[in-house]
């Protein structure tokens, strides 16, 4: 008991002697500070879902930053290969992940699949008389939405598909190119195109547009969203957990309540 008071006795007196001199008192309990900042660059598809799993992951994780950066698979493969310090990336296509383990660039063992989907065919809500892709070929459809298929994996497996069906060369002069599918979505939402090609779960968040019908999946390659952590990471430790996170049931129960498939 004495030693202890021994001991508060001198804690008091440091305390007193480091006021006196003009020193700052060291919060003995101090606020947890971020031990991780990372930087998840996601297909634009992955908006909704991801920005739902983000407060699931910290309720366990506190320290863990994370910051997002959605867009368009081609372009958050040209910003990786340009030195943007990605921690982790969720492509919408093999392509652009197969471009970076060939170069090297991806973490050994931290390569996925996180998700599947599905490419469907969008009207306006209110549009009727649309039943199949080859309506696209009708004269009241006048603009078509598709992704920019040099970037966008959206807009690579509709030519695939409408190519298959043996109708892009009818339709190509009606298309509307979007940066992202998103922007595809947006461009139906709002009656700037009379029809887009987009996956199943940018049609779900919708209620201003219809599905008309899935695109047989044998027409196009495998909507898989792959998903690493990247070599150039400050934070391979974080980056690796995380993406351990998403293979978990609780963002598997998100990824289903948007509609994604489960690989």
């Amino acid at each position: 008991m004495k030693r202890r008071q021994f001991i508060t006795s001198i804690g008091m007196a440091l305390a007193s002697l480091m006021l006196a001199i003009g020193l700052p008192l060291v919060n003995l309990h101090p606020v947890a500070a971020a031990d991780a900042n990372l930087l998840v660059s996601a297909a634009a598809s992955m908006k909704d879902v991801m920005e739902e799993i983000k407060p699931l992951y910290q309720q366990s994780k506190p320290n863990i930053n994370i910051n997002y950066n959605f867009g368009a698979s081609g372009a958050l493969l040209q910003q990786i290969q340009q030195g943007a310090p990605v921690d982790v990336f969720i492509s919408a296509g093999k392509k652009q992940v197969d471009t970076l383990e060939q170069q090297g660039q991806l973490v050994p063992g931290t390569r996925g699949i996180l998700a599947k989907n599905r490419l469907v065919l969008i009207v306006p809500k209110n549009v009727v008389g649309v039943t199949s892709l080859y309506n696209l070929k009708d004269s009241k459809i006048k603009k078509i939405a598709i992704g920019e298929p040099r970037s966008v994996p959206a807009g690579q497996y509709a030519e695939q598909v409408l190519q298959k069906l043996k109708i892009y060369e009818q339709i190509k002069p009606k298309f509307v190119y979007s940066n992202n599918v998103r922007q595809v979505l947006a461009a139906v939402e709002s009656g700037n195109a009379d029809a887009g090609l987009v996956y199943l779960t940018d049609a779900k968040i919708s209620d201003k547009v219809k599905v008309v019908v899935a695109a047989d999946e044998k027409y196009h390659s495998p909507i898989v969203y792959p998903i690493a952590a990247l070599k150039s990471s400050k934070n391979i430790q974080a980056a690796k957990e995380f993406i351990q996170f998403l293979s978990g049931e609780q963002a598997k129960n998100v990824l289903k309540k948007y509609g994604f498939i489960l690989p």
